[in-house]
């Protein structure tokens, strides 16, 4: 954002965003840093304002001359308004444990299913390029996140019972590859596993892990075989979870907050929108250095060119992943 007094707090955010020109010149500012305004459907630059309807015009002959700011962003085709949705990604990106549809809607004033799929868009938002491949010290781990099956409903119960065994019913593998940095944040990708076979997790480290790179990862046998290409260090946790810089806790410390989110705030995923929260936890610890206006400002950039429609959301048509 280019204003001067722009929010560095959640109450100067609040009162920030509840000026509608503050939020066309926030959102103005990310979509066209250079100041000149384009029209997302032509490209043309003969584009002009329309003040008292909040619109945009292109004189360039193509359907649709006249569009809103929203267009080309996740926010199209949304009726709630832009002094809705910048407090719900500040929000989104800056509390530490996430926050409920049903707290969002709450504090917006909406139903719960428009907070619910406002969320979901915002979360594409903060999804990231992988910028090529990790070097360095590179720590691999795995987990299984989902409830206990003595938890579930009995109708449910069955279901996964009779997929999986008891002691993964119910849940989902995922996998996180950490790149140690030593005078900036480290930075993580997080992976959804359909199993826990050599050849996926391997192929997910060939990847994004540069041939050559360190290597770090437990004990367990789908990592065996990765010595021809890594310098390939071992920890195995029934003996200690140190030995010298061969260590994969900092991934343990991301499974604890993670899990918190999960368990505290959003009580129950399910599978096919899991990748989703992974993104917005991912994205908070990446970005954890930066104060909340800097984080809600790289957020922001994020809104551009992409789209998530509710049959998307809802398996009608598939998901959009990066």
């Amino acid at each position: 954002m280019a204003t001067a007094n722009q929010p560095k707090t959640l109450r100067e955010a609040i009162l920030f965003f509840a000026n509608y020109e503050n939020c066309h010149k926030a959102v103005v500012a990310i979509r066209w840093p250079d100041g000149v305004v384009r029209c997302p459907t032509c490209g043309s630059d003969h584009v002009t304002y329309l003040a008292t309807q909040r619109r945009f015009k292109c004189y360039a002959k193509h359907p649709k001359a006249q569009l809103s700011l929203k267009v080309g962003t996740i926010f199209e085709d949304s009726a709630v308004g832009l002094e809705k949705w910048l407090p719900a990604l500040w929000l989104l990106t800056n509390c530490k444990n996430g926050i409920s549809s049903y707290e969002l809607a709450r504090a917006l004033g909406v139903t719960q299913k428009t907070a619910w799929f406002m969320l979901s868009r915002l979360r594409l938002a903060l999804q990231s390029d992988t910028g090529g491949k990790m070097d360095g010290t590179v720590e691999a781990d795995e987990t299984y996140i989902g409830g206990k099956a003595r938890n579930m409903h009995i109708s449910k119960k069955r279901r996964v019972m009779m997929k999986r065994g008891r002691s993964i019913a119910g849940k989902v593998a995922v996998m996180a590859l950490l790149e140690r940095h030593d005078k900036t944040p480290s930075q993580i990708r997080l992976h959804v596993l359909h199993s826990f076979r050599r050849h996926e997790v391997q192929g997910i480290v060939r990847e994004n892990v540069k041939s050559g790179a360190t290597l770090h990862t437990d004990s367990f046998s789908s990592y065996s075989g990765l010595t021809a290409d890594y310098v390939h260090n071992v920890i195995d946790h029934a003996e200690c979870y140190v030995d010298g810089e061969v260590y994969t806790n900092n991934c343990a410390n991301f499974w604890a907050l993670l899990k918190r989110a999960i368990r505290g705030t959003y009580v129950s995923v399910e599978p096919f929108h899991l990748f989703r929260y992974l993104d917005e936890q991912a994205f908070r610890l990446n970005n954890r250095v930066m104060n909340d206006a800097e984080r809600f400002a790289h957020a922001l950039k994020g809104v551009i060119n992409k789209r998530l429609t509710s049959s998307a959301l809802t398996g009608s048509e598939l998901p959009q992943t990066c």
